[in-house]
């Protein structure tokens, strides 16, 4: 699922394959950059902040994206050619000199600004464990801003702490051992935002690990609780509970908790 350390990944990938290359071809397969052609400039390198990914080109100019729930890129080989079935999703076409491809697939939002103006796509966003500016301080701060907002609530606003999704956010509160619904107040914040960037960090550091939160990852044993409602509790025995989503409301996403091991709100009945 394309959470933070996902799109830190994607953009790692690109690098492998673009950073420091000329382009000799590019397709852009949205409406407002159709006609669009960077043929000739170089691919100064892609950096992620949260969910957002930025490519920059020595022309001046950002290629910003955002996967949202569906998008990827995928970065192919000279000689290497994408899979037939996926070529209606493809959004983005980059091809270097080398012959590597990029393609951005399924992504929601494809858009080119000046990289000067990068601030007006991102500027939003709160600080992010994967990036070397990491300032744990400020995450804090702004979560501490609204004390009265729901945990869950608080940690998937991007603006607050960027790159948690909905499994790192369930995840992070089971090992916590917090219920969905307390306050945010009401949390050891620094201890909080302190094991949020450590489970983002293992995440990317250790080869094949990728979103697993339990230490096995053998498939269905990944987590604690995401993803395993009615199943037994991993610690405690007590089935695994879920909040349906809300569509629309973003106060109100899909929630996984253990009622025992996670008491609160909710949890207690």
């Amino acid at each position: 699922m394309p959470e933070g350390d996902s799109v830190w990944r994607a953009a790692r990938r690109l690098n492998r394959g673009l950073q420091g290359h000329r382009l000799t071809h590019t397709d852009f397969r949205v409406p407002q950059h159709a006609t669009v052609d960077l043929c000739g400039v170089t691919v100064l390198g892609t950096a992620a902040h949260g969910k957002h990914m930025l490519t920059r080109f020595d022309d001046g100019t950002t290629l910003h994206t955002h996967f949202r729930m569906d998008g990827s890129w995928t970065v192919l080989l000279s000689g290497r050619h994408l899979p037939r079935h996926l070529e209606p999703d493809v959004r983005v076409r980059l091809v270097s000199e080398r012959g590597e491809q990029g393609y951005g697939l399924s992504i929601p939002v494809v858009e080119l600004v000046p990289t000067r103006d990068e601030h007006r796509v991102i500027g939003h966003l709160g600080p992010d464990p994967l990036r070397p500016d990491w300032d744990a301080t400020e995450a804090v701060r702004r979560l501490a801003s609204d004390p009265q907002r729901a945990a869950v609530a608080a940690l998937l606003d991007q603006r607050l702490l960027a790159g948690l999704g909905n499994l790192w956010v369930n995840e992070l509160l089971f090992v916590r051992g917090h219920n969905p619904w307390v306050p945010v107040g009401d949390l050891d914040l620094d201890a909080t935002v302190d094991t949020a960037a450590r489970m983002l960090r293992q995440s990317i550091a250790v080869r094949g690990n990728g979103q697993v939160t339990t230490g096995d990852p053998r498939a269905g044993h990944e987590h604690w609780v995401y993803g395993r409602v009615g199943l037994p509790c991993r610690r405690c025995g007590s089935r695994v509970r879920v909040a349906a989503e809300v569509p629309g409301d973003a106060e109100r996403r899909r929630t996984y908790w253990c009622p025992t091991c996670q008491p609160g709100p909710r949890g207690r009945k």
